[in-house]
């Protein structure tokens, strides 16, 4: 499953679509957005609802589960996030690793991005105040890396899943709007 992302400052396009939910505020403080990869147990951004605003802060993913180990990510069949505190992780691509190539150590890792929206919403709540994403059966394009896959949302879902916790919002990404690349071993 997703242990690692890639963060970048987004560019304004992404939080446009929440400014319909009202101002974006920052109650610890406006955060230092540098980008690059993120891993589990780091701080990283994230968008919520803090005492009925929106807002944008830094936050550590992956909460301690009951036998002490990080929950990072977090099923969402047979799950009802009504009243959950919901959490939207910016990115703008993730990584999935397979089996270690014929002569390699370490696991071959692959680079998911999304071409139609080159910074995009991945689904999260939050518990102990930390968040861990939301994951779903593999659509399509992940499926030969992966038999599950986080969720993914479009900048303009963002705020339905916020707001609502439509279940509709929870699925695969539909075949063709992930592109993915190796990135290790680097390819021949």
């Amino acid at each position: 499953m997703c242990n690692n992302y890639v963060f970048r400052p987004p560019n304004d396009l992404l939080f446009s679509h929440l400014r319909l939910g009202g101002d974006l505020t920052y109650p610890f403080g406006k955060p230092n957005l540098e980008p690059g990869n993120v891993w589990i147990g780091a701080r990283a951004p994230i968008v919520a609802r803090h005492e009925g605003d929106l807002a944008l802060m830094m936050t550590p993913w992956a909460w301690k589960g009951p036998t002490g180990k990080p929950v990072f990510n977090f099923r969402t069949e047979g799950r009802d996030f009504t009243t959950a505190d919901r959490c939207l992780i910016p990115a703008c691509g993730f990584y999935e690793f397979t089996t270690a190539q014929p002569g390699e150590k370490k696991k071959t890792k692959w680079l998911f991005e999304m071409p139609a929206h080159p910074d995009f919403w991945i689904a999260g709540v939050m518990k102990q105040g930390a968040f861990a994403m939301l994951t779903c059966e593999a659509g399509p394009d992940i499926a030969p890396y992966h038999n599950r896959q986080i969720v993914l949302l479009a900048p303009d879902q963002g705020l339905a899943w916020l707001n609502e916790a439509r279940e509709g919002l929870l699925t695969a990404s539909p075949e063709g709007s992930l592109a993915v690349r190796q990135v290790y071993p680097p390819a021949a």
